[in-house]
């Protein structure tokens, strides 16, 4: 039934295909990401040049996709940003996800609770999420775990407000009530009944979740802001190339393929996923 939808199998198979290219990063790399050599700098895409291991040795080696202006290939950064980009955006899903569901499932459940937690929800999504990442990630050392967490907060609202709306509705139905009237506890009713009523729209949330965060990632570190710049990521690619982007664009021009495919890919697959998912769109496809 899902693998029915186009737009299911053409994100799903983009996507498969990038997660491919991150587990197999050690082999497609060419060399390491970190190593340089400044007699190799600002090769364009195909150039031949030398690069220098760990070890002091210095070898022949192509280019495929130029060098940054320390001499490092360009190619094995953009493979390796595969893998720093894809698990931001899955552990910022999870996380916010993790949240979210308890304050969503405890807002439309526990009525005494739905005012406070929701004024607090809101009171956090009045200040934008950028915004809110530069500074958490500002107040700590950068590291995967700040940009995760400051990430991952501002997703927090949203997706609690999408379970408390649905929760609202789903814990009026006769089976919830005759749970209740049997003297179910809560814990059970809100995790065991109501929870996995609410699967299908999470996980279509989640998609769009992972997609914004790989973004806001690569802003982050095109900003100076993110993970630090030994770490090869697609916005530390660029943010190392924009000095000398007239002259040598190829330093943005092939981790912006990757980012702009990836966000693509995930959203397409989220598309498909609510029309087939929702009962409603599944109708009109």
């Amino acid at each position: 039934m899902i693998l029915g939808n186009w737009s299911v199998r053409i994100g799903g198979g983009a996507l498969a295909a990038l997660v491919l290219i991150a587990l197999a990063a050690p082999w497609l790399g060419t060399v390491d990401p970190t190593l340089f050599d400044a007699a190799s700098r600002d090769l364009r895409p195909g150039e031949a040049g030398e690069i220098t291991d760990l070890d002091g040795e210095t070898m022949k080696h192509v280019f495929l996709m130029g060098s940054d202006s320390f001499g490092r290939d360009v190619y094995s950064r953009v493979i390796y940003g595969t893998r720093v980009s894809l698990l931001v955006g899955i552990l910022c899903a999870l996380l916010a996800l993790s949240i979210g569901i308890v304050c969503g499932l405890a807002s439309g459940y526990l009525r005494w609770l739905d005012g406070l937690l929701m004024r607090f929800m809101d009171g956090l999504m009045a200040i934008p999420a950028i915004l809110v990442a530069i500074a958490l990630v500002a107040m700590w050392r950068g590291s995967l775990a700040t940009v995760v967490v400051a990430i991952a907060i501002p997703e927090i609202p949203r997706v609690t407000r999408l379970v408390r709306s649905l929760v609202l509705t789903i814990r009026e139905e006769p089976y919830v009530e005759a749970a209740i009237a049997l003297g179910t506890p809560t814990r059970k009713i809100m995790f065991g009944h109501i929870l996995p009523n609410c699967i299908a729209p999470l996980v279509v949330q989640a998609t769009y979740i992972c997609a914004f965060s790989i973004l806001v990632e690569a802003i982050l570190s095109f900003l100076g802001v993110g993970l630090p710049p030994d770490i090869p990521t697609w916005g530390n690619v660029m943010a190392e190339g924009r000095a000398q982007f007239n002259d040598y664009p190829h330093n943005i021009f092939f981790p912006g393929v990757f980012l702009a495919a990836t966000v693509l890919a995930v959203n397409i697959l989220g598309d498909g996923l609510r029309d087939t998912l929702d009962p409603k769109m599944a109708k009109r496809v």
